[in-house]
């Protein structure tokens, strides 16, 4: 189902029948497309939540992964972007799945600001997928809070990380400060970024991704 957000920013949700809890998607850098509808549908009739997910570039017509200059421009847009207006997104896509307990997963840029949202009150579990424990210098505009600031202020709130070992953009200082912090990390040796939600990418891992999903999935529910 089709949905626009309180603040006009396009979502998508697969709702299920007497649902016991929701779970929100944040997209990776490439942003609301099919895949991610995709995977709202797919984890609906796997988990019997209601599933939401929402474009992190609302308004913006960036370009597609088939445009070489597509990465550098989507880079600029998230300069741009204010943690206040995407976190907010992500409450009001939780709220509309109408179910008082929900979760929050997030994928590379969209795992950064899982961490981010951590602080919100919103989301009872939170799981990021290679998200960014540090915002990239390149990513630093005047919106942007640290991840690791958003954390300290979670109390009680649980949060678990994936990491692949191989991936450079979560360096082993940083995924340090995330168990500092009490985020549950798991490792996955040799793992590239990006090796779970996407079987397009060279670094997808199926076995890997399999297990990271189970694994998620169980934390998110609580079990």
């Amino acid at each position: 189902m089709d949905l626009r957000l309180p603040s006009g920013t396009a979502a998508a949700m697969s709702r299920a029948d007497d649902p016991l809890r929701g779970l929100v998607v944040i997209p990776d850098i490439w942003g609301l497309r099919p895949l991610f509808a995709d995977m709202c549908d797919s984890l609906r009739d796997r988990t019997g939540w209601t599933v939401a997910t929402l474009d992190p570039f609302p308004g913006q017509d960036l370009p597609d992964a088939s445009d070489p200059d597509a990465l550098e421009a989507r880079g600029s847009a998230l300069f741009g972007l204010a943690d206040d207006d995407l976190l907010r997104d992500a409450v009001d896509a939780a709220d509309a799945t109408g179910c008082e307990h929900v979760g929050l997963i997030g994928f590379c840029m969209g795992g950064m600001y899982a961490l981010k949202a951590s602080a919100t009150g919103r989301f009872d579990r939170i799981a990021a997928f290679y998200g960014m424990v540090h915002v990239p210098p390149h990513w630093a505009g005047p919106g942007q809070g640290d991840p690791m600031e958003a954390l300290s202020r979670r109390g009680a709130i649980e949060v678990m990380a994936v990491i692949g070992t191989a991936d450079p953009l979560t360096p082993t200082e940083h995924v340090a400060d995330l168990v500092a912090a009490g985020v549950h990390v798991q490792n996955y040796v040799g793992a590239e970024h990006g090796f779970v939600h996407d079987a397009t990418r060279p670094a997808h891992r199926p076995e890997d991704a399999a297990d990271a999903w189970e694994r998620v999935l169980t934390f998110l529910a609580g079990d």
